[in-house]
């Protein structure tokens, strides 16, 4: 069992990853469109020769990833990390200015003061507030808008 590699029409990536699992071919065990590849879907199949058939019907697939002439598959470890989720306060540090952009406080700019990567939470102090206080939001209810890291 390998994993193949579609190239896709772009921004179609999903619509493709759908039809493919919806054909219910025995020989096609998961399909993978994440949101960071643009282009590709991921297929894990037993054989390129059953799945390259399939991509002739399916619109919008434009044929599988070659190497040497025929479909190349690769392992289960070029595409784990697609699996595991990226915390949302990934790329954040104390000291950042932000944006919220969800929440009572849309549209505030504030500093961060404090990350809790384990619930995901960011505690930051509203700019434009009378009196400094603290408020822990979602790690995407804010937007980075200058990062003292740069």
């Amino acid at each position: 069992m390998a994993i193949f590699h579609v190239k896709t029409t772009a921004s179609q990536e999903q619509t493709v990853a759908d039809m493919i699992i919806n054909r219910e071919e025995e020989t096609i065990h998961a399909v993978l469109a994440p949101d960071s590849v643009t282009s590709y879907v991921m297929v894990e199949a037993d054989s390129a020769a059953v799945f390259e058939r399939i991509l002739d019907e399916i619109p919008h697939a434009r044929g599988v990833v070659q190497r040497d002439g025929e479909a190349a598959g690769s392992g289960f470890s070029e595409v784990e990390h697609f699996l595991s989720p990226k915390p949302d306060v990934e790329g954040i540090a104390e000291g950042d200015i932000v944006e919220l952009v969800a929440g009572p406080f849309k549209g505030e700019k504030a500093q961060v003061q404090r990350l809790d990567e384990g619930k995901d939470q960011v505690t930051v102090e509203l700019y434009e507030a009378t009196v400094p206080i603290p408020v822990t939001v979602r790690g995407d209810q804010i937007r980075v808008l200058d990062s003292e890291e740069r």
